[in-house]
């Protein structure tokens, strides 16, 4: 047990002295995170809208498709983004293989349906009563998604949360499409892989370690998303 304690201190040492590459290793997670949330949030808003507020053709089935890729593998996911940013593949001419942006699109394909079905679904849920009472009050149709968004609020930050704690956590897609390149596109989850199957526990543990503190904050935002909701 006493690789245990060595790994411990190495990562203690690491997280005093801030240790170059596991401070990349956060900053490419956090970043790559972060835009491809947004690009989700974009696409994924408007969708999940359409499908939970709007009554046409095919609606069904795209809810169905919509929420199937929930349970989408992340291998499949990166292995299609890679089909299409390599450099025989249509978008080759852009570079994107093993580099952040390609990450991105490969985060942003995970985390659209999270976003898109969830907001569908509690549209669903809003209380009918809530639209035809701002009918009766002569509420035009922009009038009527600013209160059904501003009704949903809650439901939107809770989403958002929980689509931020499922990519910041991806391995697959970072390692398909970024290449855990050192210092480039390595992220923590990459960085944990390659570090433990080479038997340096030491940055490991300490990119663990702040893998663990992000899904403690995650979970304290989830609580007090519920609390304010319940309000």
């Amino acid at each position: 047990m006493e690789y245990f304690s060595q790994g411990f201190a190495k990562a203690w040492a690491l997280l005093w002295c801030m240790d170059s590459a596991t401070i990349s290793a956060v900053k490419v997670t956090l970043s790559s995170t972060f835009i491809s949330l947004c690009i989700a949030l974009l696409l994924g808003l408007p969708l999940g809208f359409l499908l939970g507020y709007c009554h046409f053709p095919g609606r069904r089935f795209l809810r169905l498709i919509s929420d199937t890729l929930l349970a989408f593998p992340t291998v499949l996911i990166g292995l299609i983004v890679y089909a299409f940013i390599t450099r025989r593949g249509p978008l080759g001419e852009f570079g994107l293989l093993f580099t952040v942006p390609g990450m991105v699109i490969g985060q942003a394909m995970l985390a659209l349906p999270i976003i898109t079905s969830w907001v569908a679904q509690s549209v669903e849920n809003l209380d009918k009563r809530c639209r035809e009472t701002l009918l009766t009050l002569g509420a035009t149709n922009g009038q009527l998604v600013l209160m059904t968004i501003r009704e949903l609020r809650y439901d939107v930050a809770m989403v958002c949360v929980t689509a931020f704690g499922r990519v910041v956590t991806e391995v697959g897609i970072a390692t398909m499409l970024g290449g855990n390149i050192r210092y480039a596109t390595r992220t923590m989850t990459t960085a944990i892989a390659l570090e433990t199957s080479q038997g340096e526990f030491g940055q490991g543990i300490a990119l663990g370690f702040i893998l663990l503190l992000i899904a403690f904050f995650i979970n304290i935002l989830l609580v007090g998303i519920r609390r304010r909701g319940r309000v």
